[in-house]
């Protein structure tokens, strides 16, 4: 058995893809539209992870608006539970995120975790790879925001 991907429905694929591949710095392995149902997936791979056919993955599934231009809402991103990454250096990936406008919903506080949400609501954790890093500012002093 190996592992292939986790599906995420977004309601919006540009915010989506600012989310994941921009901030978070995943790579855009493929992409298909599918006319005839309506909705495009778009896989993602963490960097490092790109080689081969079947590497770990996010799907997100974008499905059309109707023919009026109305797209389904979806809720619940909280029932779906989080993705997690490995990251070499937490706190550079705090800062990379923060610095595209995302909000660090849980700071690495203890230099081993933090949250944070993508414009979907869908809740990511990011873990040290490797034992926690030394507390440093602005992350040991900065309190919790929100819900992760």
């Amino acid at each position: 058995m190996k592992y292939l991907h986790t599906m995420v429905r977004v309601e919006n694929l540009d915010a989506s893809l600012k989310f994941y591949r921009d901030a978070l710095g995943m790579v855009e392995m493929r992409r298909t539209e599918h006319e005839a149902g309506r909705f495009t997936l778009v896989y993602l791979a963490a960097p490092g992870d790109e080689a081969g056919k079947y590497q770990p993955q996010v799907e997100l599934t974008y499905n059309w608006p109707d023919a009026d231009g109305k797209a389904e809402a979806y809720t619940g991103g909280r029932n779906f539970g989080h993705i997690a990454f490995a990251v070499p250096d937490i706190y550079a990936a705090c800062q990379r995120l923060a610095d595209h406008g995302v909000t660090i919903l849980r700071p690495p506080r203890d230099g081993r975790m933090a949250f944070v949400r993508s414009p979907d609501q869908i809740s990511v954790e990011l873990l040290q790879d490797g034992p926690a890093l030394a507390p440093a500012e602005p992350w040991a002093s900065m309190p919790n925001t929100g819900s992760w």
